[in-house]
């Protein structure tokens, strides 16, 4: 439990921390829990092309072709879902260049000699197989739950799109089923 003093000192401490206070110390500051991308608010992280993500997202709304504001909604969820799910992929892909490099490193540590491995598995494919003995195998069941998520919320966006723009079309649309499951009490 806090005491009173703790909470009063709290309070005169707080006061020196005035945090950033110009435009660009705040915008720095804005974007200091930024890990990894997957989930920010930001859609276009520093380092990617605002252009190649206006033209994703121009492509995407030709071929969609949303009418209205809750379609546009729809729209804008699919779009950024889609550009993170594309940048889980560059995420994925980096993490096995990176792995592959500290296997090489290894590798000519110990001179090692592709010969004198398994002669059927090609180079490439045994150089991979390092990067699941690393320490960074913990991070790729992480990247597959944020993939699941995205797919997850973009497949619901884009079905609900779809229904409303079959509703819209003067097309029937059948209820949603709804499955019942009971599990036996043993």
């Amino acid at each position: 439990m806090k005491t009173p003093a703790k909470a009063r000192a709290n309070r005169r401490n707080s006061l020196k921390s005035t945090g950033p206070r110009t435009l660009e110390g705040k915008a720095h500051s804005s974007k200091n829990a930024l890990r990894h991308g997957l989930l920010s608010r930001d859609v276009v992280l520093p380092g990617e092309d605002v252009q190649a993500f206006e033209a994703f997202t121009s492509r995407l709304h030709e071929k969609l072709t949303p009418d209205g504001p809750l379609e546009e909604l729809l729209m804008d969820r699919i779009t950024t879902t889609a550009w993170r799910l594309r940048r889980l992929d560059r995420v994925e892909s980096g993490l096995f260049t990176y792995a592959v490099s500290k296997a090489r490193e290894w590798e000519r540590s110990q001179k090692w000699n592709p010969d004198e491995e398994d002669e059927d598995a090609p180079f490439e494919i045994q150089e991979l197989g390092h990067v699941f003995l690393t320490d960074h195998n913990h991070v790729l069941p992480k990247l597959s739950r944020y993939e699941a998520a995205l797919e997850r919320s973009l497949y619901r966006a884009l079905h609900e799109l779809q229904r409303l723009q079959t509703l819209r079309l003067g097309g029937s649309v059948p209820p949603p089923l709804v499955v019942d499951v009971e599990i036996g009490k043993d």
